[in-house]
């Protein structure tokens, strides 16, 4: 069953996405004018003329990402201990690493910048990484920890202290393939992107692990710095991550995989020095 969610879960993106549905629509209103079925173009090409000018001139996707990275915020105080920092994997670009033999990071790669002062911050705390590759086409590389040892190496990380999980096609099998790394009673630092922080808590509280957020990769911008800028591949990037993460967010919770459709951070202990 978990290979069928994958599947699914890819195709449907395929249709799903904004930039996809955009040109899907384009090209279904082109082949109505050819058929010169005139009426029902308009219908479809208009509408998607003025989606496609708004996201080209305006950062419209921050209004849906926003709320996301602003669900879980860096800790105010870092715990004196932790038994772990667990970096999920998406900072790294697979194909480019795999195109020209080199560890190669993607949009993400602030999860590695970020785990790395965790790593020193905690130098007795191993680095857990989870992470596989999550294209249904590039399937048992076997290139995905590798990549991941090659960045932190690269960055001074000892590579004692590295545990690797290679296996996960999605975030709910990197926290279900966690579970014989981590110890139940454990305490562990998640690094994720801000955005991906809230269903990645859900699905480690659903298998009760312990985890302290550390959010990062940013993609939205305050509202002083919007403008209008033409610039679609900027606009894109908040856009396409915030419908998605949307989409993930309330598939998993519809299937079990997580413990709330928008996981909230814990109430502070009434001793907590916040």
């Amino acid at each position: 069953m978990d290979t069928v969610f994958f599947v699914l879960s890819k195709l449907g993106w395929m249709i799903l996405s904004p930039g996809n549905l955009l040109v899907i629509s384009f090209i279904l209103g082109t082949l109505l004018v050819y058929f010169k079925a005139y009426s029902a173009s308009k219908w479809i090409l208009i509408p998607t003329s003025l989606a496609a000018a708004l996201v080209l001139v305006y950062p419209v996707g921050d209004w849906l990402i926003q709320p996301l990275e602003k669900r879980f915020a860096k800790p105010y105080v870092m715990p004196e201990k932790v038994d772990g920092i667990i970096i999920l994997g998406g900072g790294e670009d697979l194909k480019r690493s795999l195109s020209w033999g080199v560890a190669e990071l993607g949009l993400g790669g602030d999860r590695y910048i970020a785990t790395k002062y965790l790593a020193d911050l905690y130098p007795d705390a191993p680095v857990i990484f989870s992470g596989g590759s999550g294209s249904i086409y590039l399937q048992d590389s076997g290139r995905e920890a590798s990549i991941s040892a090659d960045l932190f190496q690269q960055m001074g990380l000892d590579s004692q202290r590295l545990i690797l999980e290679s296996n996960s096609r999605n975030t709910y099998e990197n926290f279900r393939n966690l579970q014989p790394i981590t110890r139940p009673d454990g305490q562990y630092l998640l690094v994720t992107s801000a955005f991906h922080m809230p269903r990645s808590v859900g699905i480690a509280r659903q298998f009760g692990l312990n985890v302290t957020p550390y959010p990062v990769d940013y993609r939205s911008n305050h509202a002083d710095y919007r403008h209008l800028d033409f610039d679609l591949f900027d606009h894109l990037k908040a856009l396409e991550s915030g419908w998605r993460e949307w989409i993930g967010l309330s598939v998993y919770y519809w299937t079990g995989k997580t413990s709330a459709w928008l996981p909230a951070p814990m109430p502070l202990h009434p001793d907590s020095p916040l």
